[in-house]
This record gives structure tokens, sequence and C-alpha cells, in this order.
């Protein structure tokens, strides 16, 4: 397994490497002049000029890369003409609220993805199949965002159930910053009032945002169990009265659901990207509505680090995933090493 882990880490780091390169080349020629944006429209000339030369926007693409590259390498993203702050000030304040939601999103794709997908299975063509099979198409067919509109104005405006914005109710004191995650700092204090109200502020936008990947996983689950019932090992039990629950959980679910685990991990991985719409209508402080207002203010430093985070989280969770599915059919590592 170390050996696997080893490949699998080599291979994010170029991969990894080669993103880098095509985002900041991307972000160097796209129209508009970031020093101009970052001086302003009546700033004069010899402003834009020397902006220019602090961002190393007068040298060749490469030599800008090489600087970039050393920066980054040091800790350093650059300076973001948005907020006028170092953007690693920026990844630091903004990316734990947004981990912090996927996190709880993937904990309810996961967890619903696998209830939902095992009962449609093992009931296949019966009324709870049916009942799985119409939720999961209405699913993935309304967008996250619709989902989150959906949510606030049923559980949060006319019954009043849960909080319609923000990560905590107003009148709360915040406890100190550790990591950045809400629930963890307020453990850490322990202030479990806030942590109760942390996690209720995250109930809605993380289930509208994991609502269509969950369905689809569970609809994966579904169709391995269905097409594994059939398998040869699975009668045998079943002809020598192994009891249902233990032949479903036991020897049907694990196989089945290795084909969603991939899917799975791709889809919490891509919840980083996909969660703007989500905190814009929850606003929720987080980094996606920082990546996305980056990018419409041609913030070149903060969109390299915007797509190279979502690319390393990409990886890691590939690499996970990669692990988690060797350890579930231990063929794959025979393959690794030739055998």
């Amino acid at each position: 397994m170390s050996t696997y882990v080893a490949k699998r880490t080599i291979y994010v780091i170029f991969t990894l490497l080669g993103l880098s390169i095509l985002v900041f080349t991307l972000a160097r020629v796209l129209p508009g002049n970031p020093a101009r944006m970052a001086a302003g429209s009546r700033a004069p000339e010899w402003v834009v000029e020397q902006i220019k030369h602090q961002l190393h926007l007068d040298k060749p693409l490469p030599v800008q890369y090489v600087y970039w590259l050393s920066d980054l390498l040091h800790g350093d993203l650059g300076f973001s003409i948005v907020s006028r702050r170092s953007v690693t000030s920026d990844v630091i304040e903004y990316l734990p609220a947004t981990l912090e939601l996927v996190i709880f999103a993937a904990i309810f794709e996961v967890v619903g993805a696998l209830i939902f997908g095992a009962l449609a299975g093992r009931y296949a063509n019966r009324w709870i199949d049916n009942v799985v099979r119409i939720a999961t198409y209405l699913a993935i067919s309304i967008p996250s965002f619709v989902w989150a509109i959906i949510f606030q104005l049923v559980f949060a405006w006319w019954f009043n159930m849960f909080p319609a914005q923000g990560r905590i109710s107003e009148g709360l004191v915040l406890p100190p910053r550790v990591t950045g995650f809400m629930v963890i700092d307020s453990l850490l204090a322990g202030r479990i009032d806030v942590t109760l109200d942390a996690v209720w502020h995250l109930i809605l936008p993380a289930l509208a945002l994991s609502l269509g990947a969950m369905a689809q996983d569970a609809r994966i689950i579904r169709s391995g169990m269905i097409e594994n019932a059939d398998k040869d090992y699975i009668m045998q039990m079943i002809s020598h009265g192994v009891p249902n629950r233990i032949v479903t959980m036991k020897y049907l679910l694990k196989p089945s659901i290795i084909p969603a685990v991939t899917v799975m991990g791709m889809d919490i991985a891509s919840l980083l990207g996909n969660a703007f719409l989500v905190e814009i209508i929850f606003n929720w402080p987080g980094f996606s509505r920082y990546g996305i207002n980056a990018m419409l203010n041609k913030d070149l430093n903060a969109i390299v680090a915007v797509v190279l985070v979502i690319g390393i989280v990409f990886a890691i969770v590939n690499i996970i995933i990669d692990v988690i599915v060797a350890y579930l059919d231990p063929r794959i590592r025979l393959l690794e090493k030739g055998e």
C-alpha cells in the first residue's frame, strides 16, 4: 500500500506543476491590464508602470512564472489588487469557511448515498426503490442553488426552523480563531452554544450543496447492488441460509460501492469550486465567493491561488479515494505490483 500511495503522490506533484503553469499562463494572457485595474482608471501612467514593475508584469512570461513559483515555495502567493493585502492572508481567512461547508456536505452526500442506494438496491423494483428513484431524479435535475433558495424559503422563512444566512447568529461572541473552522474553534474554547449554533447554520447550505451528488451516488450504488446480486457467490450464500442482512451489508454492498466511491471523491472535491452560488445565497463568507470576485476583477494572483487550492484539494481527495478503492478491492494493489 505504501508503494501504491507513493506512486500516486508523485503523479499528483507533476499534475499540480502542470496545472500551475497552465493557470498562470491563462491568467496572464486574459484581456485587460491588471496594473491599470489595481491603480484605478484615473491614476497617472507612472503609477501604473510602478505597479507593473512590482508585479513583474514588465518581464517575459517565463520570468514572471519563475518569480511567482519562487514566492510560492516560500509561502507567498502575491498581493491581491482587490483586497489590498496578501493573497496568502485571504486564503487563510476564507478557505476554512468553505472547507467546513464542504466537509458537512460530504458527510451528507456519503451517508445519504449509502442509505438510499442500499435501500433501493436491496428492495429493487419495489415501492421503496420507486420512491428513491423518483427522489434521485428530482435531486439531480434541480441545481444546488435552486435547492438553496427552496430550503431558505421553506425552512428558514416559512417554518423558521433554521437560520437564513451567515455562519453564526447575531449576539453570540465569536471564539478565538485557531483553525478558522467555527465548529472546531468553538469546541476548543469550550463554547458548546456556539458549536450547536454553527452546526445549525451549516445544515441547510451543506444539504443544498450535496443533494445532486448524493442522488447520483445513490443511483450508482443501486445499480451496482442489482448487478452483483446475481453473482454466484451471493446466490451461494443465500442458498446456504446466510441471513439477508449479512449478505447485503458484508458481501453485496462492499463491491457495489467501489464505482460510487470514485465518483464520490470527484464530487466532493468539486464542491469546493461549485459552492459559490450557495455561499452567495446564504451569505457565507467563503473561499468560493472570494474566487468569483477575483475572476470578475482580474486579480491575477488571487485567480491562480484559487485554482491551485482547488487543484490541491482534488489531488488530496484523489489520493484518499485511490487508497479506499485499493482497500476495498485488493486486486488493484496486485495489478500495481504486476502480480
